[in-house]
């Protein structure tokens, strides 16, 4: 080979289209043709997932065996409320309060009922919340679990009504309440009547309190507005899972209007642990036995006030 070989040009080839083959590469300049390209490999849907905070790709069965927890980062994933019951309570068992309640639209918000009839279809939920009782370590308890994925967890009549049913349940059957909480905050078309539900849940939990009933709040990703201007705060214990969104109103709505500059963890549950905002952040693979203690310490405690 000579030396000016090195420097030939290469071909130029263009791809030509065939009705019953994969399209082939055939050079412009004469010669013989180069063999087909391969066909592309198509990769199911739902078969893998890209983390939103390191990119990794996992597949979907790990990241579930992970209670989907991204193994690279930490990472958690947000949950809807059928994979939050299953996961915390005891074999997933679990007996459901209230689940024909739906919303009448009261005040004829436009597009409302379609919307609201379209979070059922895509969720298989009634509304933004699921509540009921089963038992964590053995311990009886009530459970409200809400899911960001209607409607962004707005807080409407049905979610305040469910809640405060729950709670009042849990008092006369004396049993201890956990709340999971995620939202965006009230839900703008029930106006005046989302808002009440502030007032409503509060007052059940006032009660509760009186009573000497033991309710715990967990804080999960993202938990904004009335929940957690009401319910999410009031826990007496109040926990929160890594990493998620946790105040009234937005940062970018913050800096707007007291022109600063926030910290890169504002709002973080590592940023409100250390501004004495919550009790605890625990990891999702530690909340289930962390809840069980909680619920056993007391346990303990109200067998010796009443004497056994």
């Amino acid at each position: 080979m000579q030396f000016k070989d090195l420097f030939q040009k290469k071909r130029k080839y263009a791809t030509v289209p065939s009705a019953d083959r994969p399209s082939v590469k055939l050079p412009l300049d004469g010669g013989i043709d180069v063999p087909e390209e391969r066909p592309r490999r198509e990769i199911p849907e739902g078969l893998m997932n890209k983390c939103p905070q390191c990119g990794t790709i996992q597949y979907n069965k790990e990241l579930d065996k992970n209670l989907k927890v991204c193994s690279s980062c930490d990472y958690h994933y947000r949950l809807n409320a059928v994979e939050r019951i299953q996961m915390t309570m005891d074999d997933g068992e679990f007996t459901e309060f209230d689940s024909e309640i739906v919303s009448v639209d009261p005040l004829q918000f436009p597009d409302y009922a379609s919307k609201y009839s379209k979070a059922m279809e895509s969720t298989g939920m009634q509304d933004a919340v699921i509540t009921g009782e089963g038992r964590i370590g053995g311990h009886p308890v009530v459970v409200a679990a809400m899911s960001f994925d209607f409607m962004g967890g707005s807080l409407g009549s049905v979610v305040g009504e469910k809640v405060t049913r729950a709670i009042e349940y849990a008092m006369e059957h004396q049993r201890p309440v956990i709340i999971f909480s995620t939202s965006g905050g009230a839900r703008m078309q029930e106006s005046i009547l989302s808002l009440m539900q502030m007032a409503k849940t509060s007052a059940a939990l006032s009660k509760l309190n009186e009573r000497g009933g033991l309710y715990i709040s967990v804080i999960t990703d993202p938990t904004f507005g009335g929940v957690s201007a009401s319910f999410a705060m009031l826990g007496d214990y109040i926990i929160a899972e890594p990493g998620a969104a946790f105040g009234f109103t937005g940062r970018r709505v913050i800096e707007q209007t007291i022109r600063q500059k926030l910290p890169d963890n504002f709002q973080t549950s590592e940023f409100n642990l250390k501004h004495g905002q919550v009790d605890l952040v625990a990891h999702r693979k530690d909340l289930r036995s962390m809840l069980a203690k909680l619920l056993s310490m007391h346990t303990v405690k109200e067998e010796v006030a009443n004497g056994k």
